[in-house]
């Protein structure tokens, strides 16, 4: 017998919230041309269907129109979950039955696989009710097979048929609506009259440019985040014995670390794409925190928060080359041949003299998780180092140098944490129910315009819901050409911390009184009902781009 929380039973009652523009009869306007973002050249050679399509914006219908003919529509939850998913499986449902009520919702289970190996369920009003508002994606579950291969397609053209189906929406980050451009194109070339859709969805919040502001489950989770790291500082503040080293998720970008800074203001908050930028080594990282809890200790303050992206050690860039290196040298099919018990051996025999040295400057550990295991597009696993516990043992090392050199006086005692897949399931927000609705529903209009390979886009999210603006954007208009697993691929670019943005120049201007003072904020629980400046807000980072 399946029971639900009071909380469940009250957010099922919850109507998300609609921009003006979705809740009658709409009309596309489109914009002027589209080009890609780079290698505009050759994305336009790969993508000859779905290239320099227009931009599109919905704006309110002056008469209604007929009954849309009936149609069916298919989902996809492709890689790994985010607050709201089940939203925009709802807004989907809804717009299309109030396109005409015969039009039915099929889920493909577990991911692009279950489109492969046609395994798939109806998504019927009594299933559906019983998921809106709710984090996970545990209707159909989610999966990280890629769609890249000319028979995968033709399996899922097979079903996708059989089932009526006029439009497939994939819901995923950049590498799972890369895929689904690529899908698009195939299908338009072969003229088989299945559009395909995308939705912008990764907590880690690198899918997004001047269209896409936000991506879907990124506020939801930082403010998961940032409870917790409010409840550490609040602690942290009552016992004044630990260094808490708290990793977050966020392997390509910092997005996360950024955002939980701005909300909770730690003593120290390392943004990886000024590691980077200002071409910090490992050690003047390490000096770096040293000197703060230096500092705080004169004081008398011998705790403090430090927080780390889980990507930090990848934007190093001594690292950031070896693993390059490295990347090509463990693609090759003979170094896939390798037994792992060897592999450690292979990938020193192949190094350069000087990713070589870098690799065994490193602690035996950290080296071994660099060489060994990939992910499914062929990167390092960045979330399997755990950084928070290299960077305090290192920091505990230069404490204890400094302290024979009489420039260190305290206590030092660290406490580590990493919180990832606690944040990608919460209940959603206000903010993420109601976007992730809007991204939803507005899918199903981009459908019933005929669009295919687009996004499905809401913009304008600080203002009131009925202000957003609702459109598509082209897939390809995001897309440029990089090396993955050896080879150069299409693929959506990816938004990284902007050091000249609001966001980071706030962060910056205000980190020195946050490391020597104890500054911290405590955000609390996610609220769901009160005043609007509570319970609606947006991130920090979106009140800032917008300077709202």
């Amino acid at each position: 017998m399946t029971t639900i929380s009071n909380l469940q039973k009250a957010r099922a009652a919850y109507q998300p919230k609609l921009p003006k523009a979705l809740k009658g009869q709409v009309k596309a306007v489109e914009g002027a041309a589209t080009q890609s973002v780079g290698n505009q050249a050759e994305i336009k050679e790969l993508f000859p269907n779905t290239y320099g399509m227009p931009v599109v914006e919905f704006a309110c219908a002056d008469a209604a129109t007929a009954k849309a003919p009936k149609f069916n529509v298919g989902v996809i939850l492709s890689g790994g979950q985010a607050p709201g998913g089940h939203n925009v499986i709802s807004g989907i449902f809804d717009g299309i039955k109030s396109l005409n009520p015969e039009n039915k919702l099929y889920g493909f289970l577990m991911g692009p696989g279950g489109l492969v190996d046609h395994k798939y369920m109806e998504i019927t009003p009594e299933i559906m009710d019983a998921y809106r508002n709710t984090g996970g994606f545990d209707i159909i579950g989610s999966g990280r097979t890629k769609l890249e291969e000319v028979d995968q397609f033709e399996k899922g053209i097979e079903i996708l048929r059989e089932l009526g189906i006029k439009a497939l929406v994939i819901i995923g980050g950049d590498d799972s609506n890369t895929n689904a451009c690529v899908l698009a194109e195939y299908y338009a070339a072969k003229n088989y009259g299945v559009q395909v859709i995308g939705c912008p969805k990764t907590i880690d919040g690198d899918l997004k440019n001047e269209q896409i502001e936000a991506s879907f489950g990124f506020d939801t989770a930082c403010k998961t985040y940032s409870e917790l790291i409010g409840n550490i500082e609040r602690d942290c503040n009552s016992a004044r014995k630990y260094w808490h080293f708290i990793k977050l998720m966020g392997r390509s970008a910092s997005h996360i670390a950024l955002e939980c800074a701005l909300q909770t203001q730690p003593n120290v908050c390392l943004i990886s794409e000024e590691v980077e930028k200002k071409a910090q080594s490992l050690d003047d990282i390490v000096s770096y925190i040293a000197s703060v809890v230096a500092a705080r200790a004169a004081k008398g303050n011998n705790f403090g928060t430090v927080l780390i992206p889980e990507g930090l050690i990848e934007f190093i860039p001594a690292i950031k080359k070896l693993i390059a290196e490295l990347n090509d040298t463990l693609a090759t099919d003979e170094a896939k041949a390798v037994e792992r018990e060897n592999q450690i051996a292979y990938v020193k025999a192949h190094l350069s003299a000087e990713n070589l040295a870098v690799f065994e400057s490193l602690p035996a550990d950290v080296a071994s998780q660099l060489a060994l295991d990939r992910d499914p597009h062929g990167n390092v696993q960045v979330s399997l180092i755990e950084t928070e516990k290299l960077l305090s043992r290192m920091v505990a090392r230069k404490l204890a140098e400094m302290k024979k050199a009489g420039t260190y006086c305290g206590k030092f005692s660290a406490q580590h944490h990493f919180f990832g897949y606690e944040g990608r399931c919460a209940a959603p927000s206000n903010f993420d129910a109601d976007y992730c609705y809007s991204l939803g529903f507005n899918a199903s209009r981009l459908i019933a315009a005929g669009k295919t390979g687009y996004m499905s886009v809401i913009r304008n999210t600080t203002a009131p819901a009925e202000e957003w603006i609702a459109g598509g954007v082209p897939i390809t208009m995001m897309m440029n050409l990089e090396k993955r697993a050896g080879k150069f691929k299409p693929v959506i670019r990816k938004a990284l911390v902007e050091l000249d943005g609001a966001p980071y120049k706030y962060f910056a201007q205000r980190r020195e009184e946050w490391a020597n003072e104890t500054c911290y904020l405590y955000p609390g629980s996610i609220q769901y009902w009160g005043p609007s400046e509570v319970c609606d807000q947006t991130t920090k980072t979106l009140q800032l781009e917008q300077s709202k």
